[in-house]
């Protein structure tokens, strides 16, 4: 319990100290003229309450990263409160502020404009594609798995025995509903369906893990925290899963996560003042690292200990759906138990439809197409849907997460390498973007030739060899890069 609350203490002290630190640091000038008002189009420029964009930013970058992936990054045992903690402050706070300050000083820019700007268009050029392929792959697993878990519960006696393959009518009817939802809340104005239903969510989202915080709080006697008292891998199989790079992609959100910098812009948008960026950008990170560390938490009090905790992934075949289901059920009843299955379906869900929003507006930024005409967002949505389906039916999920979490941190790392840029440009201490730049690169780079997913190596020491050897490369490349800005 100690561990946990000295973790959670951090967090909190964090915004106050080292997100204030940060608006100095950035210039944040409440004086400056914002996107919302320069560039308002009724469409994605629209002003709102601060309140209403801070919970919209918060379902944006959360999802069911900090619950599914907490509950996953908690089998490596209370070393996992070190790295929330300290990747939540240091590196996921830092990096989406920054990234969210840059984007609302250039108009609402998205990411990949942004890093051409700093890193280069050959850069620009990758980032266009690749973060275009990223949101439709978010989008793709943020639309299957709500669709599985509402199927899993919802039995449509008359079609039971007609099934396409794995795919049952149950499926496909909720998969439809899904869809249908994400192509409105994608071309729709933001301030439509966005901005009337994630705030009901958001709260949703903090209720159920103050829920929890409850519970662990005040049942510490049934519930034990245990304490980080060693570094050790408490992992079922340390040697196939070592704490670096995996626990570092593992818990992805809540403690640095490359998907939220995509998603800051959206917000830049619609934000009113450069003095929210704080609440908004640093402190929307804040709230989900301790969001994480109270599922991560209460994954190892709940079976026991970190043992217990592997024994229950095991047995429930790493369903976090399931567990989370175990868990609210037996902690806080079936009535409250089934109101956060609805709140983890609406995290998924809005996830997804943010991704593809955010996927239809780095398209009309890189070809420069105006969204204020309906017609022409649904020119750029359609074959955006069409590949992220073509990705549900044509790829197994395991396969679809697993390149979706490496690449969700390599993303991370481009960003942490463009603010490093941004911070050497204008003449600010580099050392706050370069140590997580170099750290992150590290994890990515070592993931190669680690991870079985990818290369797999047997011989550890060179595999980790080898990532600091990319890792070299890659920080000498931004070197030179900074260094020749004109």
């Amino acid at each position: 319990m100690i561990t946990f609350l000295l973790c959670l203490a951090a967090l909190v002290a964090a915004y106050f100290t080292y997100g204030k630190y940060l608006e100095k640091v950035c210039g944040i000038d409440a004086s400056n003229p914002v996107p919302s008002n320069t560039m308002y189009d009724g469409v994605d420029y629209i002003p709102m309450p601060r309140w209403k964009v801070f919970l919209i930013q918060l379902l944006n970058i959360a999802g069911l990263g900090p619950i599914f992936g907490a509950l996953l990054g908690a089998a490596y045992g209370p070393v996992a409160f070190l790295w929330i903690t300290l990747g939540g402050i240091f590196m996921g706070a830092m990096h989406d502020f920054v990234a969210g300050v840059i984007s609302l000083k250039e108009n609402g820019t998205s990411l990949p404009e942004i890093i051409g700007k700093y890193l280069g268009g050959g850069t620009r050029a990758f980032m266009r594609v690749f973060s275009v392929l990223l949101m439709v792959l978010v989008g793709a697993v943020f639309m299957s798995q709500p669709a599985e878990l509402v199927a899993a519960n919802v039995t449509l006696p008359a079609l039971e025995s007609v099934a396409f393959g794995n795919t049952t009518w149950e499926l496909l009817l909720v998969l439809g509903v899904i869809l249908v939802y994400y192509i409105l809340a994608t071309l729709l104005p933001i301030d439509k369906i966005i901005g009337r239903f994630y705030p009901i969510f958001g709260f949703a989202l903090l209720i159920m893990a103050f829920s929890i915080l409850y519970i662990l709080l005040f049942h510490s006697s049934t519930y034990v925290i245990p304490e980080l008292t060693s570094l050790r891998n408490c992992i079922a199989d340390p040697e196939k899963f070592p704490i670096v790079p995996m626990l570092f992609t593992t818990i992805a959100c809540g403690a640095i996560s490359g998907f939220h910098a995509t998603q800051s812009p959206m917000m830049a948008r619609c934000m009113t003042s450069e003095s929210q960026s704080r609440s908004i950008f640093y402190g929307a990170m804040i709230a989900e690292s301790i969001i994480a560390l109270i599922w991560a938490a209460i994954g190892m009090a709940f079976w026991g200990g970190v043992e217990g905790l592997n024994d229950a992934i095991a047995q429930y075949g790493g369903s976090t759906a399931r567990m989370v289901n175990v868990i609210t059920e037996t902690t806080l009843g079936p009535v409250v138990a089934a109101c956060v299955l609805v709140g983890v379906i609406g995290c998924a869900v809005t996830s997804g439809d943010t991704a593809f929003r955010c996927a239809r507006l780095i398209v009309s930024d890189m070809f420069a197409i105006g969204q204020k005409r309906f017609i022409k967002r649904v020119a750029v949505s359609v074959p955006l849907f069409a590949i992220a389906l073509f990705i549900i039916f044509g790829l197994p999920f395991q396969t679809i997460w697993s390149y979706f979490a490496w690449c969700n941190q390599t993303l991370a790392v481009i960003t942490l390498w463009c603010i490093t840029s941004y911070l050497f440009r204008m003449n600010k201490p580099i050392v706050i973007g370069l140590v997580p730049a170099l750290f992150m690169t590290y994890v990515c780079s070592s993931y190669i030739f680690v991870s079985p997913m990818m290369c797999g190596m047997d011989n550890r020491i060179l595999a980790y060899v080898l990532g600091g050897v990319l890792t070299l490369v890659i920080a000498v490349a931004v070197h030179f890069k900074a260094r020749n800005f004109e």
